[in-house]
């Protein structure tokens, strides 16, 4: 078997493909918790195609690993956690974007995790259960708003049992144009009609942006997808 930094060179070689299905069918004889050592090297790279790639690899192999050791998922998942966590001495690039794609891939860790992703929309409240963990950084937002998108997709019922929809609108009205196109992805898929007023003034929104989603890129506007949420509100 090979050790961990020659896996972590093979795993990084491979991310420069194309094809995400090769890549995943390819990290799926390595064992899995080496291959995750690897993806985390990735998961914060500037280069976005070895970045996202990453990501959605990070989804498979974890699900891949809680099928079997369900416990040791959760360690992962608990790492993503402390990564975000200013004790952590980190910033946590990748981390909010990769927790959601497992929760895509994994029901049983959604079910325990995705409260955790929608605190980082939260800032503390006064009662001592209003525990928020609002993230700051524009970009650790990108990501996030990135992950809340991912699920609105995936596990859209989860988000709005788990109080979500009241969180997700304030971003409509971020300064950055990529978090305000994720959330207008968001609200779309989760059918947050009360929002519809703020995209109908979100439809001229010129702000590029470029999604990701399952191996493929794909180049839009901000008022492309709001024009896109609302015709999917009407239907």
């Amino acid at each position: 078997m090979a050790n961990s930094r020659t896996i972590k060179t093979e795993v990084l070689t491979l991310l420069n493909g194309q094809d995400l299905n090769i890549i995943i069918k390819a990290l799926d004889s390595y064992p899995p918790k080496a291959v995750i050592n690897a993806l985390f090297s990735a998961i914060c790279r500037e280069d976005p195609h070895i970045r996202w790639f990453a990501v959605s690899c990070m989804g498979h192999t974890i699900n891949r690993l809680a099928k079997k050791e369900m416990e040791e998922a959760r360690t992962v998942m608990r790492r993503f956690l402390w990564s975000l966590n200013d004790e952590s001495g980190g910033i946590g690039w990748g981390a909010p974007e990769s927790m959601a794609e497992v929760m895509c891939q994994h029901a049983g860790l959604a079910e325990e995790y995705v409260h955790m992703l929608i605190s980082y929309m939260r800032e503390d409240g006064e009662e001592l259960y209003q525990d928020g963990n609002y993230l700051e950084h524009p970009l650790l937002q990108q990501g996030l708003l990135w992950g809340i998108a991912r699920m609105s997709g995936c596990r859209p019922r989860l988000l709005i049992e788990r109080g979500a929809g009241a969180d997700i609108p304030a971003y409509l009205h971020a300064e950055d144009g990529i978090t305000r196109g994720l959330a207008v992805l968001a609200v779309g898929n989760l059918f947050l009609t009360a929002t519809e007023g703020v995209l109908r003034k979100l439809v001229t929104d010129t702000a590029p942006l470029t999604l990701y989603w399952e191996g493929a890129f794909q180049s839009t506007t901000v008022g492309t997808l709001a024009e896109t949420a609302l015709e999917r509100m009407a239907e």
